[in-house]
């Protein structure tokens, strides 16, 4: 005996289109993501005679491009240090100002507060081309070519905007009423600024951290044009100019074990820490 049609389970999957329409796009672009990252470690794992084969796995395993990057005559462990100079000092420099100046937008009343924040707005959308020869002309006159300085200054000219903006947001939702009570109890507002409102606001700078240390680690125009000698130039501007054995082919083996060592840290990086990312980047908009 069969049950009324009425009675008959429907499955779930009819009763629920959006959610596996959804499901489908989020699975979709999770998938477009990451092929690139999946296909440069299995390109990074094939013997170098075997670079191109279309197979989905490497057959048979190897390491011989991770030894190629690390030959002393390459010198990627000094460019991998100097990416980490210079992305180093471009996160504690971006924060040390851009938390003051999000500070000052978000809490101080003076003249032309908004044409300030508009200006800070406005220099991020300068494209980096269009300042590499004034830049390149300037750092020549005063003797900065091949330094540190002139790859971390031009960086914080782009990372600044999005810390104090970032910044910005998280300061102006905390109340004010912790920095007047701080001052009831003694303090100077420069007090209550570093004992009450850093340590509350410490979610928001580690994101603008993270994210400045990674728009820093991959750099390269300006690392590119600033520095011309080898034992200076950072870690994406050594892929660009690994030679092959014979310095007439292309060697995609070592530079897709190169990218991976740059890369995948920082992918890393983010998993780890994506739930205080995640909470920095909207603490800024929840009252």
């Amino acid at each position: 005996m069969t049950a009324p049609d009425h009675l008959v389970p429907v499955p779930a999957w009819r009763l629920r289109p959006a959610a596996l329409l959804r499901t489908a796009g989020i699975t979709a672009i999770v998938l477009y993501c990451l092929a690139p990252f999946y296909w440069m470690v299995v390109s990074s794992l094939r013997r170098p005679t075997d670079q191109y084969q279309l197979s989905p796995l490497p057959r048979p395993w190897s390491g011989a491009n991770f030894a190629a990057v690390f030959k002393p005559d390459v010198g990627f462990q000094r460019s991998l240090l100097n990416s980490l100079v210079v992305a180093g000092v471009t996160t504690v420099l971006t924060l040390l100002v851009g938390t003051v100046s999000a500070y000052a937008l978000a809490r101080l009343e003076f003249r032309f507060k908004g044409l300030v924040a508009g200006i800070i707005i406005a220099t991020s959308m300068f494209p980096g081309i269009s300042l590499i020869v004034p830049l390149l002309q300037l750092f020549s006159d005063i003797g900065w070519i091949n330094t540190y300085q002139a790859m971390v200054v031009p960086s914080m000219s782009f990372a600044l905007p999005l810390a104090v903006w970032t910044l910005t947001a998280f300061f102006r939702q905390l109340p004010a009423e912790l920095e007047q009570a701080a001052m009831v109890d003694g303090c100077t507002r420069g007090q209550a600024f570093r004992k009450v409102i850093i340590p509350i606001a410490a979610p928001g700078i580690f994101t603008t951290a993270i994210i400045t240390f990674i728009a820093a680690w991959n750099e390269f125009i300006i690392a590119l044009s600033m520095v011309n000698e080898k034992s200076m130039q950072t870690a994406t501007v050594a892929i660009s100019r690994f030679t092959g054995a014979y310095r007439f082919d292309q060697p995609y083996g070592t530079q897709m074990a190169a990218g991976v060592l740059v890369t995948v840290p920082l992918v890393i990086a983010v998993l780890v820490f994506q739930r205080r990312i995640i909470a920095g980047l909207t603490a800024g908009g929840v009252k």
